[in-house]
């Protein structure tokens, strides 16, 4: 798969909160590193993601492409403006980096951003727990 055309359907099924459509980006077995929810199987981290979520909308900020022992690796610095399931809003700035296998699903997200600003918001989500 192109990689513009990955970002974007990444970014598009996150808006849409369409675990289907974000999955299929993975290869089989695909983790997603995430600082809010842990480590887990992506079918278990979107499910859960999207449970938690009210709406958000994604503007990407820029594409860098890589390799990590001879396999690609793409990172999308993007906007998130995040609404918690309580309808609190809980915005934040990530890059997501994602280790592609030899067909370009990816094996490994690892999101990356700054917790402290919504963890209040995601705890009160939560009923004060996480």
């Amino acid at each position: 798969m192109d990689i513009g055309r990955m970002v974007d359907e990444y970014l598009a099924g996150v808006e849409a909160a369409d675990p289907a459509r974000l999955i299929a980006l993975f290869a089989e077995g695909g983790i997603v590193e995430s600082p809010l929810y842990g480590t887990m199987p992506a079918a278990e981290f979107y499910p859960m993601l999207f449970a938690d979520t009210a709406s958000s909308v994604l503007t990407l900020r820029a594409t860098m492409t890589g390799t990590v022992e001879d396999r690609a690796v793409v990172s999308f610095w993007f906007d998130f403006d995040w609404t918690l399931s309580n309808g609190e809003p809980a915005p934040f700035t990530v890059v997501d980096v994602a280790e592609l296998d030899n067909k370009g699903l990816i094996e490994r997200l690892h999101i990356i951003y700054d917790t402290a600003p919504i963890r209040e918001a995601f705890r009160s989500a939560h009923g004060g727990a996480a």
